[in-house]
């Protein structure tokens, strides 16, 4: 196949230096796998035969990235580019990381070491595509399949199994037969994986295909993932809202809502709480009281399990907890806005109608419509400015303070008090009829 690659200038000029001093230089791996699918490349790595060293000297400004591993950093008009010795690795101690690292003289050699095929390819302008493995033709037949031996490429570094199903997801392949079930007889090894790693590497899968949850479980990788997960699977919720088992509905509700990490993890762990609070009525229809409450106390600890920051782990505390609230009227929709806020509050809309789209379609229009309402409530109280926290109350602390009442708890009842006044009746929202209902209280 004859393929061209339009390569940037500041990488063409990478390259070029390194052939004109007698060096070999190939652009590698990922970009060129992008740029045969006509994605753009996040990054532009290159792989040459020349020592780190040998490298360094050639360049004005290199940082000496991972000497170890034969990788340094080049600095073009302040952009990064990283250039890495031809390699082969030594034995593998930990299921993730090699002993040792030895430079080799052979790109064959180099492109032997590395995970799949379609990352395992090679290009410059002179020689052209270099596809020992085969890449393009798996490329072409849309499969994700290891270089050589699944076993010894999963055995070296077990998070090239969570890679298989995130590039899966992310390029919508399938995984070669091999190299699947190479994952599933080898599932164990991903707790030698840091949480960090792993999360990173859910976190796309998430975002790009929450279908590929279904490999993870497939595979029996995901309960280690998301512990207790499997409580979820084939669970039955006796409601004539849902015609799905509660974990088909939840992988449903995570593709419906927008690509946010956030947004996915908090569709994930919704309705988590079902599974430890039912009750079955005489009819055999199943209630679930406070569940949301229990769906976002498991949330949390599996959060913290995997080592999600506190500015995820809270969003999605409060919009699993909320998920479930019912937005009647005005005044209901400003209660909640003043325990969550505008920006948690448009996202809890999100997720409510992600909810809805993975339930029976017979009584998805009716909620879709009721929401649509509440969106434009939420709206008018924006416009209006209307109040709804204590930061937009036309009286304060200080006020309350020269009035006569007592410093601390007092003044925080009565400003609450007020608040909710307020929220019911916004035309109180005037600093005297404010003072005059305090003095009542």
């Amino acid at each position: 196949m004859n393929i061209r690659i339009n390569i940037p200038k500041n990488v063409r000029l990478i390259i070029d230096i390194m052939l004109k001093n007698g060096y070999e230089a190939y652009l590698v791996g990922g970009c060129v796998r992008d740029c045969i699918l006509g994605k753009e490349p996040k990054d532009w790595d290159i792989t040459t035969n020349a020592k780190p060293l040998e490298i360094v000297a050639l360049f004005d400004k290199v940082i000496l990235t991972g000497l170890k591993h034969g990788t340094v950093t080049i600095i073009l008009d302040k952009e990064s580019y990283e250039i890495t010795t031809y390699r082969s690795d030594g034995e593998y101690e930990d299921n993730r990381h090699p002993k040792e690292v030895k430079f080799v003289s052979s790109l064959k050699e180099d492109l032997a070491r590395r995970d799949f095929t379609i990352n395992s390819m090679a290009y410059n302008e002179i020689n052209g595509l270099v596809d020992y493995f085969n890449g393009v033709e798996d490329l072409c037949r849309k499969v994700i399949k290891t270089v050589g031996d699944p076993k010894k490429r999963f055995n070296e570094d077990a998070l090239r199994m969570l890679r298989a199903i995130r590039f899966s997801a992310q390029l919508d392949f399938d995984i070669d037969r091999l190299t699947l079930n190479s994952i599933k007889e080898l599932k164990d090894n991903i707790k030698n994986i840091s949480k960090e790693r792993i999360r990173e590497e859910f976190n796309k899968i998430l975002l790009n295909n929450p279908r590929k949850i279904e490999t993870l479980r497939e595979c029996g990788i995901l309960e280690y993932i998301v512990p207790g997960i499997s409580k979820i699977y084939n669970f039955n919720q006796n409601s004539s809202y849902h015609l799905q088992d509660l974990y088909n509905h939840t992988i449903i509700a995570t593709e419906m809502v927008e690509p946010k990490i956030y947004l996915k993890l908090s569709m994930l762990f919704h309705e988590f709480g079902r599974t430890c609070i039912r009750k079955t009525d005489e009819n055999g229809i199943s209630h679930y009281c406070s569940y949301s409450k229990e769906s976002s106390r498991m949330a949390s600890e599996i959060l913290k399990y995997l080592k999600y920051d506190n500015d995820i782990l809270n969003k999605v505390i409060i919009l699993v907890q909320y998920h479930d609230y019912i937005m009647e009227n005005k005044v209901s929709i400003k209660k909640l806005l003043s325990k969550i806020g505008i920006d948690l509050f448009k996202d809890l809309i999100k997720i409510q109608r992600a909810d809805i789209l993975a339930q029976d379609s017979k009584y998805s229009r009716k909620h879709l419509i009721n929401l649509a309402e509440a969106e434009s409530i939420l709206n008018e109280i924006i416009d209006n400015d209307e109040c709804f926290t204590l930061k937009n109350l036309k009286i304060n602390g200080g006020d309350l303070l020269s009035l006569g009442f007592n410093k601390g708890k007092e003044i925080g009842e009565v400003l609450n008090y007020l608040l909710d006044i307020v929220i019911e009746n916004p035309k109180w929202n005037e600093k005297q009829e404010l003072i005059k209902l305090a003095m009542k209280r």
